[in-house]
């Protein structure tokens, strides 16, 4: 076992782990896994949006740098463009500096793109999203159109208020659905149409309240009900927010009296971890698909193989990096490096093919740079042995970045939805915080306690104020197409604000964590994300089978 530097928890480093590093040729980890992951997540913004200029045709802009950041920000017409170089900001290499420092004067001065978004359409409000329509403070989002307040929602349509969908439609306040239809403050669906407040059904209709049942159909809290019955409840259903919270009470107490699944894992092999589909040989990864020999691992998009610690990204031999990939090959300890990059250390927004750079930001199809600068593949191989054996001296080698060169505060980044800290604790962990305010537009204000409590009470009068959220007295606004969505299902208007209500979404997910616990049925061992003291009922995959067929 060792000890985590930062945290003093201890972890493992496996004989197959050691292997694995000596492979990509750096040391073992100082840190636990959640520590490493916390460090990477500090330099992702996904969700705080600002208006400002672009530093280049300097138009009016979205983007998740605010204006008080010290960075040059380019729109993404003039990021991708051929109208700058990030060649020019090539430096020399200092070897009486310590690595980092030199990195971070770097990435301040070269360019950062905006928003992360490639093809997308009548989406100004959209982070880390491909190829959506129409689509309103969306993040990490695909080939999706008219989804608003969505997260990791792909091939989706008119979808509000969700979390991990895949190809469903008019669902609301859903997590981890796929293939669902006019679905509502549901969890764990697959193939199911017109079911509200439930949890893992299956092919299922006309479900209400219901857990863990199969192929069935006009059912209200597991228990049948005729065709009629269903109508007049249905019927007689007028929501109010109070009725939401007491409906969503009922559903969890009854829910917790029939078992849960250890973990989601669907056509993997030899794999621990939950959310996973198609993998093998894959251990600790959460919410991915096609990992193969990966360990800690999370979101995942497609094929990969030979990772550890890659949050996000897809591709072969990448270690402790966020967003890089796309696919990639041997890439450490890089973010938002995409498009066929391969022998990348220590990038950020490197693209397009390019390969063998050390130190660089934002550099398209290059080859063997360091801090920028152009150099021949013999020199290249020279310096940064050099530059490798000075960072192992200074302690540097083997470490990601440091949290105080991230662009972000941490409050600012998914860091804090997983790891919240208070200002005080992310400063005495040297990551930045935002202080940052954003103008509140110069409409009335109202309280949460305002906003009409059931949907036949929607008019457009509403898009005319400012609210508080319940919660925080964060203030918010509604848009036309939120109003014609909450107005067209029969829903009840939100009264809190759009952050607290992803947290509160984020956190009905098990965490990304695992426990090793016993079958409350067989007492098999178990490894899984529920933690031994929650409430729920928890069976291994035979026993949990056997139950429901």
């Amino acid at each position: 076992m060792n000890t985590c530097k930062k945290c003093q928890s201890s972890f493992q480093i496996t004989q197959g782990d050691h292997a694995y590093y000596d492979k990509i040729k750096v040391p073992a980890p100082t840190l636990c896994p959640p520590c490493r992951e916390q460090r990477r997540l500090a330099f992702r913004n996904e969700r705080q949006f600002y208006k400002r200029k672009c530093d280049l045709c300097n138009k009016d802009i979205i983007s998740i740098y605010s204006p008080d950041k010290d960075h040059t920000v380019y729109c993404s017409d003039c990021w991708w463009s051929d109208n700058w170089d990030a060649s020019k900001y090539a430096r020399n290499y200092d070897f009486s500096r310590p690595f980092f420092d030199q990195f971070k004067e770097l990435m301040e001065t070269v360019p950062q793109i905006a928003l992360m978004n490639l093809h997308n359409e009548n989406s100004e409000y959209v982070n880390q999203c491909y190829g959506c329509k129409s689509c309103y403070m969306t993040i990490a989002t695909d080939l999706s159109e008219d989804c608003y307040y969505a997260d990791h929602c792909f091939n989706s349509k008119d979808c509000v208020e969700s979390l991990g969908l895949h190809e469903c439609q008019y669902c609301y306040e859903c997590i981890d659905c796929i293939k669902c239809y006019q679905c509502y403050f549901s969890q764990d669906l697959t193939g199911c149409t017109d079911c509200w407040f439930s949890h893992s059904l299956r092919n299922c209709k006309n479900c209400f309240g219901c857990t863990n049942l199969r192929n069935k159909e006009y059912y209200i809290f597991n228990e049948p009900v005729s065709k009629e019955e269903w109508a007049q409840k249905m019927k007689s259903l007028q929501l109010t927010p109070q009725l939401v919270d007491q409906l969503k009470k009922q559903a969890k107490e009854k829910s917790l009296k029939y078992p849960h699944l250890y973990t989601i894992i669907n056509n993997c092999e030899d794999c621990t971890g939950s959310y996973l589909t198609n993998c093998k040989n894959s251990h600790t990864c959460f919410e991915s698909t096609g990992c193969e020999d990966c360990k800690y691992c999370t979101l995942i998009p497609e094929t990969t193989k030979d990772s550890y610690d890659n949050s996000g990204g897809a591709g072969e031999l990448l270690y402790e990096s966020f967003s890089t990939g796309g696919p990639g090959q041997n890439c450490r300890f890089c973010g938002w490096c995409w498009n066929g990059v391969h022998n990348l250390t220590y990038c950020i927004l490197c693209n397009n093919s390019s390969h063998d750079l050390f130190g660089c930001v934002g550099m398209r199809k290059k080859e063997y740079c360091i801090l920028n600068k152009q150099y021949s593949q013999e020199e290249y191989e020279e310096i940064v042995e050099k530059i490798i054996e000075q960072m192992k001296e200074d302690g540097e080698w083997g470490e990601f970045f440091p949290g105080n060169i991230s662009p972000f505060g941490y409050n600012e980044t998914v860091a804090q939805e997983h790891y919240p800290l208070t200002a005080e604790s992310a400063k005495k962990q040297d990551f930045p915080w935002s202080q940052y305010k954003t103008d509140t537009p110069n409409l009335p204000k109202k309280s949460a306690q305002e906003i009409p409590k059931t949907s036949d009470q929607i008019t457009d009068d509403l898009l005319n104020y400012i609210f508080e959220c319940k919660k925080t007295s964060r203030p918010f606004r509604f848009t036309k197409q939120e109003l014609e969505f909450y107005k067209k299902h029969n829903l009840p208007l939100p009264f809190t604000h759009p952050d607290v209500r992803s947290s509160e979404r984020l956190s009905q997910r098990p965490p990304r964590k695992l426990w090793k616990r016993e079958c409350a049925k067989c007492s098999a061992p178990i490894e899984t994300s529920y933690a031994p003291d929650r409430p729920e009922i928890v069976y291994c995959r035979e026993c949990y089978l056997g139950e429901m067929y």
